[in-house]
């Protein structure tokens, strides 16, 4: 585990290169663009504009032998209890892949695959029905992970379903989608580990009623019980287990909606390109390893430069939904202040992640990015080769995504101190050759690794989420006030609130 000493290295080089412009870094060596690039499959990734140098880079790197980063990697795969506070291991990768070693690391991805076999069979049965919709119902990594695929694969789509996605608990969403739908022709994928979640719950049973019944229903939960006495027969529940956290199911039957968009196959490119970039993620030496490089940078500029805050910027619109999803992957997983042994953190951990697509970002907040008073680091994502015949569009999206990551970092000197771009914004840039399952899954794994790299380095769990428990727990407590207005509650803020409710309803 690190030290004080380990972030007070960071922070004296941070100290020593505030001096320093980023244009400088970058214009004075000829060769930086290619030391801090990496390629793995489908991905190239340049760390060139970020705001360190050799010095800090091994500093960095350092810290890799010293948190054990390769042992924790093996532990991850090989199923280890990395979740420590639920002693439990984390084996998302063995839903893609045979990397791990040991019993539960086998078992872990027979179980996949016997769940894959059974999400096959129920693709074929509602691909016999007069079934055209399907609507996925599930919050959380129930909804952002099969909703941001099923969004950025939509070239892949089969034609054969529609797929559709209910989530927030706000009886408006369910109202608005299903007026569009016949329910004669819709079925409808509940999925929740426990069965317990109160929105899909609700949600469900609107979908229940409105379709006239539990027939077409579908569950993904790891409680059949609760599922059965829903109304779900048991051959139409698909599995989840407690080894896999909701925001790092996708690779699950939690992605059967996708693979009802996609394909089978399509799935299976999804899993191969994710199995890709964790065998590279495995077995590569850190310098060498895009996951790594990608971790230490979050911490350089978390704990180094003190950034509180990252933006991640796709130059895609089929990638509009990244940003929410890794809002979930990233706050969930590292928004910690206790340390698995149960002290407090020696350092920051999660920053603010927040974003949006380029060009449309561009008219709304870059603004700030360039001329704001606090540097927000960014990751640029990009896509060489387009789906489309619009070659024009692509070369205006490719340029202004160079242009901006180029005028973040340089900035621009005006007599008119309106007009000045102080510049020193550091970003990465990842660009896919073009965006297919398989590039998607390797995407999306590496951030996923990243994480749980930077979650060693801080000594924390990247696998528990008990922050957002207590305000689930109010919230059912308050349910009967909302309700009823003579129900006492004893907050005295939330009381006159609710007066303030009763008297205007």
């Amino acid at each position: 585990m690190l030290t004080t000493s380990h972030w007070q290295v960071l922070r004296l080089h941070a100290e020593r290169l505030s001096a320093v412009r980023l244009r400088d870094l970058v214009g004075s060596d000829p060769a930086r663009a290619g030391e801090y690039s990496l390629r793995v499959g489908p991905i190239y990734a340049s760390f060139a504009r970020q705001h360190l140098d050799a010095r800090a880079r091994t500093a960095l790197f350092a810290l890799v032998q010293a948190a054990g980063l390769p042992a924790a990697v093996r532990a991850l795969f090989d199923g280890a209890q990395v979740n420590a506070s639920e002693h439990r291991p984390a084996l998302h990768t063995a839903l893609r892949g045979t990397l791990g070693q040991g019993a539960a690391a086998r078992d872990a991805h027979a179980l996949a695959a016997a769940a894959r076999l059974r999400m096959d069979a129920l693709e074929q049965a509602l691909l016999d029905s007069p079934v055209t919709d399907i609507v996925n119902v599930g919050i959380g990594g129930s909804d952002l992970g099969p909703r941001l695929a099923v969004d950025a694969l939509k070239d892949f789509h089969t034609g054969r379903f529609r797929v559709h996605f209910l989530t927030n608990v706000d009886g408006s969403a369910a109202q608005h989608l299903l007026r569009g739908l016949d329910p004669a022709r819709t079925a409808a994928i509940l999925v929740s580990k426990s069965f317990g979640t109160q929105e899909t719950l609700l949600n469900g049973a609107i979908l229940r009623d409105w379709l006239g019944g539990s027939e077409r229903l579908y569950a993904v939960s790891a409680n059949v019980a609760r599922a059965e006495a829903f109304g779900i027969a048991p051959g139409r529940v698909l599995p989840m287990w407690d080894w896999v956290g909701g925001r790092y199911s996708l690779w699950s039957a939690v992605g059967f909606a996708l693979q009802l968009a996609i394909g089978r196959e399509g799935f299976a490119g999804l899993l191969a390109g994710a199995a890709e970039l964790d065998a590279h993620v495995l077995d590569s030496a850190p310098e060498h390893n895009l996951a790594v490089w990608h971790a230490l940078v979050g911490v350089w500029n978390r704990n180094g430069l003190g950034h509180a805050s990252q933006a991640v910027l796709p130059y895609d619109e089929r990638l509009a939904l990244l940003p929410a999803y890794l809002q979930q992957l990233v706050m969930e997983s590292l928004g910690k202040s206790v340390r698995n042994d149960g002290t407090h953190v020696l350092a920051a951990t999660v920053p603010v992640l927040w974003g949006g697509a380029g060009t449309n970002a561009q008219h709304s907040f870059f603004q700030a990015l360039h001329q704001g008073t606090d540097p927000v680091p960014a990751d640029f994502i990009g896509v060489v080769r387009a789906a489309h015949a619009h070659d024009a569009n692509h070369r205006a999206l490719l340029s202004n995504l160079l242009a901006q990551a180029q005028a973040l970092a340089n900035g621009a000197e005006s007599a008119d101190a309106q007009k000045r771009y102080p510049g020193d914004r550091p970003s990465s840039l990842l660009l896919l050759d073009e965006l297919t399952p398989e590039s998607l899954g390797a995407l999306l794994a590496l951030y996923e690794h990243s994480v749980y790299l930077q979650s060693v380095l801080w000594g924390i769990n990247a696998f528990d989420q008990w922050g957002v428990e207590l305000g689930k727990q109010i919230a059912g407590e308050l349910l009967p006030a909302v309700s009823d207005a003579s129900v006492h509650v004893q907050d005295p803020v939330t009381r006159a609130l609710l007066r303030e409710i009763h008297s205007r309803r």
